[in-house]
């Protein structure tokens, strides 16, 4: 999960930092970090974990969604 795809679940459940901290036990500033891209790689499996459980699903490039959802186009220079 990177920080584009934290945002963007949130952003699809209605959660904000606080609302996710209460969900998870982390305290909000560790979920400030994983909005920037920081973090453990243990603290982000937890997040994912979590966001998965309350039905996000997280696709890789290439990857088909298994409903309906939005995803970001590469752009040129990534593609």
């Amino acid at each position: 999960m990177n920080a584009k795809q934290f945002k963007m679940a949130k952003a699809a459940l209605g959660l904000s930092n606080p609302d996710l901290a209460d969900r998870t036990g982390l305290h909000r500033n560790t979920l400030n970090k994983l909005d920037k891209g920081e973090g453990k790689a243990s603290t982000s499996q937890h997040v994912r974990l979590a966001l998965e459980g309350l039905g996000i699903q997280f696709l890789e490039c290439g990857d088909t969604a298994a409903g309906p959802g939005v995803a970001l186009k590469p752009k040129e220079a990534d593609a």
